[in-house]
């Protein structure tokens, strides 16, 4: 099927629209020609556009054999939808080019690097006692990082760092314990890295740029100084919305002893308490071994959704759709469809299709906990796919 392209019409005042052209506007498909044409003689020196009125575009006619699909994204808007203006600063910025230049020299944590490999060294010990633990404990560490997984993608990602729905208090308190069982930063920190992500995504300024390869996107980010140019465009991002949040400023104030008493010693003591287990098996198991994974699972969003998958909406970014991340990590694998939109809660193009973070927003709205999600229409969604997808998308 032939492609086609917008192309620009001009008309002059006293000239009628030439009519083998069909003009559409965004907030209609009918013909705008003879009302755009009778503005412009009534106002040929003073023409104003108001600011909420939706970009026209205009596009070449179609032969008789091009219709059915073409015809549906010929009446499609060509900008993305202003659903969220309210929030600005996690959209990507083409404009920033990294400073030319060596890069700076590696600076390692080693109290990080120390602590990791304790953790991991663990966690690998505890897959050795998994067979011998009871029922309960494994279970039990299976029910946990749900709950704490949710703290990250309904709460830090979705509700704090992209502000994609909004959430009444009995909710808000609910995602910012369980996102404390996480550990991974406190909100203010998390949403700060990535919302810099977002704006900066592939560059020095993104703190785990994907372009450095698997692993410094994975883990390495963290077991390093974070790169200047982070730290820069870190301190302009406009936090105010956080700043003014009284609850992540609450957690923010007491996160260090929050998390040693939810996502350590809580985990540990429970199976030793309540149902028998040895201390040994409910150190490596519930708590070495659990958040190991609940970890890695979450990186995996940061390095392999950055370098494998397709790209069905953007060709032009790193972020790709992986459908094993999403499995992971509740419906964050949908990468190139939230790069591209940010903003929309369900960060899926299928809602419930693998995103059990979507269904648990969802059954909060339903229960009035959570209300205001943010969804971009069909409309938008093929629209992108047609000027910059990759061809993998199923309606190609």
């Amino acid at each position: 099927m032939a492609a086609y392209s917008p192309q620009e019409v001009s008309f002059s005042p006293t000239t009628p629209p030439n009519p083998q052209y069909r003009i559409f506007g965004t907030r209609g498909n009918r013909p705008l020609g003879t009302l755009m044409h009778l503005f412009l003689t009534l106002h040929p020196h003073s023409l104003k556009i108001p600011s909420n009125f939706a970009t026209t575009t205009i596009m070449e006619p179609h032969s008789r054999g091009q219709q059915s699909r073409e015809e549906k994204v010929e009446k499609m808007p060509l900008h993305t939808e202003d659903i969220r203006p309210e929030m600005k600063e996690d959209i990507h910025d083409p404009s920033y080019q990294d400073e030319e230049g060596p890069p700076p020299k590696l600076e390692y944590v080693w109290r990080n690097i120390f602590l990791m490999a304790l953790l991991h060294l663990g966690a690998l010990y505890g897959i050795t006692l998994v067979p011998s633990s009871k029922v309960y404990t494994w279970l039990f560490g299976l029910l946990y990082n749900i709950v704490a997984a949710l703290g990250i993608t309904a709460g830090a990602h979705r509700l704090w760092s992209h502000r994609t729905y909004k959430a009444r208090l009995p909710m808000r308190l609910f995602l910012i314990v369980a996102n404390t069982m996480a550990f991974q930063n406190d909100v203010y920190e998390w949403a700060r890295d990535h919302r810099v992500h977002h704006k900066f995504s592939e560059t020095h300024a993104d703190p785990h740029d994907s372009r450095r390869g698997f692993f410094f996107s994975h883990v390495g980010w963290l077991l390093v100084r974070k790169h200047p140019a982070v730290k820069e465009k870190g301190r302009k991002l406009d936090m105010s919305d956080l700043k003014a949040d009284k609850l992540v400023m609450f957690q923010r104030r007491y996160y260090k002893p929050a998390v040693v008493l939810i996502c350590i010693v809580l985990p540990t003591l429970v199976p030793w308490y309540f149902w028998g287990e040895t201390f040994q098996h409910s150190l490596c198991i519930a708590t070495f071994l659990r958040y190991a994974i609940i970890l890695n699972f979450t990186w995996l969003v940061n390095s392999a959704a950055h370098l494998y998958g397709y790209r069905p909406y953007d060709r032009n970014i790193g972020a790709r759709e992986n459908v094993l991340v999403s499995v992971a990590s509740l419906g964050e694998g949908f990468h190139n469809y939230h790069h591209t939109f940010p903003y929309d809660y369900s960060a899926s193009e299928y809602r419930w299709h693998i995103s059990f973070t979507t269904f648990f927003i969802d059954c909060m709205a339903a229960l009035g906990l959570a209300y205001d999600r943010k969804r971009v229409s069909k409309a938008a969604v093929l629209a992108k796919i047609k000027r910059t997808g990759d061809g993998s998308h199923k309606s190609d």
